[in-house]
């Protein structure tokens, strides 16, 4: 069995510098635009447009509307070029039609090539926005200026497409034109979908409704909504399914090796805890325990609210592999994260026995060369880390069990990379983001699910206000009496240095303007500080040595200081609602009462209104998860815009994901019945993971 695409596919998988006009610093600009380092034609074929220019209406000049896009049939009647010696004076050309007159503006314009383009008695058809300009009916730089050939291959209605800073919408339709030219040399390709389906939803083919979005014939043919675009995220959504049901059945047959366990080790663990476990913990546990006795790989997502206890039922797990006389490793994205993780279970582990360790970028030289050697040899039994623990040099004695934190900051690829550290590795993954459950059948339809929903006891409500940036002074009185009393608080801004496009407020500046009022008693954690120096401010106001901690969004995830009770975020309309609920998520985890102040700048947009309504309105980070998806879109959600795992290029989850479960029964249901995709519309199956960037998923098919 080959692993090679199909060369019928080779057309769409060219450069962009395969097509005309496209040079490097234009591919430079597409790699931006399309978010690829090397840009194919497919790559664009999938960039949708946002909207149509409808230049059907074509009324005559007495009849036409100030600001709707027109295209007039005018005789050119003259042209009254810019004086000399005033260069940013307008270029006009009169024109007019037996119904009225026209003037068409130029600013920056070259005489010759207006004469050119339009030539004193001659008709042209002129498109563009009219306006009313001292009475006169106006266009400045029209849009379209053809002759009576051109306007017959004029497309009336034309579509517009996302732009980056240096692209013209003439540069991508003109790349657009050269990618349909080579999606018309794909030449029999087969159709990969049910023929049932097809034609019970209407479905154009592939190709076709690729052309439909890129040549629409009418405005609405580029909606989300209609059958071509649909017919693509359909596509997209059975490609994802069929990737993740490969990978699942990939790891479901590599036998797992049972670890089974008295249950010595947990036991300790339980009776050091100071509270008993919820009942939800309780259930995860249990499903976790019978997994990885179990002869099969377990893959598990763990899912549960800010402070809902999963770094517990983490810890319980890889007591139970330990005691089986295996390695646990548990990793986490950041390395404050890692370390706050270390501080959560070294006690719990030492009253077990258990034996830890942390490896990030920070251990260098003898220390980590220590830690490496003690590893081999099986003298640590839990290692913690940041994806340091990908790296070739790290080899276990024998892993059992890889816990991977806040999972949907890492990849697939990187998932496989950390199961390969051992054999027959079970995987636990944790989120305390809340997921929809359209976004757990997407990313982690090759998982079993647990979720923790309940809080553990003694947590407290937390009091959520909105206020307006106007009312700062007062913000800072309270938060001045919280401090004399004795609490302490965080204080969020969303930048770190002043930058010449925005005007927020930044974390320097507040802290300086912080610590000039609250003298000494002010800390500042940001992204770009050394670790070191991060964490050396974090433990001293987890200590009580500072009781105001200045940060950016570093402190959104795992940061534990119960004495903290008050959170400002400053500029929260400029925040997603999952990171809010996180941030919030910082307080409350003490006896005292909490409150969090979400400071916004007026005026609030729609999305910024609803997004502040629901978190004064809710502390359930599930239902916070799902308002979050509707406002929002998948790729927020989930940080794959920042992470590099791969969001929906065509789908648009708020309209297509109805279509998820239809395209997870059909995946389930090729594989059932062809493993291997070996059959015609399996064959068909791989072309389709080739075109939605799944291919790594074809190399884990085993022949027979």
């Amino acid at each position: 069995m080959t692993l090679m695409r199909p060369p019928l596919l080779n057309p769409l998988f060219a450069s962009l510098t395969s097509l005309p006009g496209i040079g490097p610093r234009l591919e430079k600009l597409y790699a931006r635009l399309l978010d690829r380092e090397a840009p194919r034609v497919i790559d664009l074929l999938f960039h949708l447009p946002s909207g149509t220019i409808d230049r059907r209406a074509r009324p005559k000049l007495r009849d036409v509307q100030p600001g709707q896009v027109v295209t007039v049939a005018v005789t050119i009647d003259k042209h009254r070029p810019s004086p000399p010696h005033r260069s940013r004076a307008p270029y006009r050309v009169y024109a007019s039609d037996e119904t009225s007159d026209i003037t068409l503006t130029f600013f920056n314009a070259r005489k010759d090539y207006l004469e050119k383009l339009l030539p004193e008695s001659e008709l042209r058809y002129v498109s563009g926005t009219a306006e009313f300009y001292d009475g006169m009916l106006q266009m400045v730089h029209p849009d379209r200026v053809v002759d009576e050939t051109g306007f017959a291959a004029l497309p009336l209605v034309e579509p517009v497409y996302p732009l980056t800073e240096g692209l013209a919408l003439g540069n991508v339709r003109r790349a657009m034109d050269g990618a349909l030219a080579s999606l018309a040399r794909v030449t029999g390709l087969p159709e990969w979908q049910d023929e049932a389906w097809i034609s019970r939803e209407r479905f154009l083919t592939f190709a076709e409704s690729l052309r439909h979005l890129h040549r629409p014939a009418e405005p609405h043919d580029i909606a989300p909504e209609s059958l071509a675009w649909t017919r693509l995220a359909f596509d997209e959504l059975l490609a994802g399914q069929l990737a993740l049901a490969l990978v699942r059945a990939h790891l479901r047959r590599q036998a797992g090796r049972g670890s089974a366990s008295e249950g010595r080790l947990r036991a300790r663990i339980l009776k050091a805890l100071p509270y008993a476990l919820t009942h939800s913990q309780q259930r995860a546990v249990d499903d976790i325990i019978t997994d990885l006795a179990r002869p099969q790989r377990m893959l598990r997502l763990l899912q549960g609210d800010v402070g809902s206890g999963k770094t517990v039922v983490a810890l319980i797990a890889a007591a139970a592999v330990i005691e089986a006389g295996r390695q646990a490793a548990f990793m986490a994205p950041t390395e404050i994260l890692a370390r706050q993780h270390l501080k959560t279970i070294a006690p719990l582990a030492k009253a077990a026995g258990i034996r830890v360790a942390i490896l990030t970028g920070r251990e260098r030289g003898p220390a980590r060369k220590e830690i490496l050697d003690r590893l081999t040899l099986g003298d640590i039994d839990l290692l913690l880390g940041t994806h340091a623990l990908f790296q070739e040099d790290v080899a276990f004695h024998d892993l059992a069990l890889a816990v991977v934190d806040e999972q949907h900051r890492f990849g697939v690829h990187q998932r496989l990379a950390l199961m390969q550290k051992g054999e027959a590795v079970d995987v636990l993954v944790l989120t305390a983001t809340p997921i929809p459950r359209t976004l757990v059948l997407t990313y982690f339809g090759d998982m079993d699910v647990s979720e923790l929903r309940e809080k553990p006891a003694g947590r407290q409500p937390i009091d959520t206000r909105t206020i307006p940036l106007s009312r700062l002074e007062e913000v800072e009185d309270a938060v001045g009496r919280a401090l004399a009393a004795g609490n302490r608080a965080y204080w969020v801004c969303p930048l770190v240095e002043e930058s010449e496009k925005t005007d927020l407020a930044a974390a320097e500046a507040r802290f300086e303007e912080l610590r000039n009022k609250f003298r000494s008693n002010v800390d500042l954690v940001h992204g770009r500080m050394k670790g070191a120096d991060k964490d050396a401010a974090m433990a001293r106001f987890a200590a009580g040595e500072t009781q105001l901690l200045v940060a950016t969004t570093a402190i959104e995830v795992g940061v534990d200081v119960p004495e903290a009770t008050v959170m400002v975020v400053e500029h929260a309309e400029r925040f997603g609602l999952a990171q809010l609920h996180q941030l919030r998520g910082r307080i409350g985890r003490g006896a005292g009462h909490s409150t969090c102040l979400l400071l916004y700048k007026t005026p609030l947009g729609e999305t910024a209104k609803a997004r502040l309504a629901t978190l004064r309105e809710t502390e359930d980070g599930f239902r916070i998860a799902e308002e979050d998806l509707k406002l929002r879109g998948e790729g927020d959600l989930l940080g794959t815009r920042q992470s590099g795992l791969p969001g929906f290029r065509v789908v648009r989850l708020e309209v297509h994901g109805k279509y998820l479960g239809a395209a997870r029964d059909d995946a389930a249901l090729v594989l059932a019945r062809d493993p291997t995709l070996k059959t015609p519309r399996g064959q068909a199956l791989r072309h389709l993971l080739y075109l939605f960037g799944k291919d790594e998923a074809i190399k884990l098919i085993r022949a027979g």
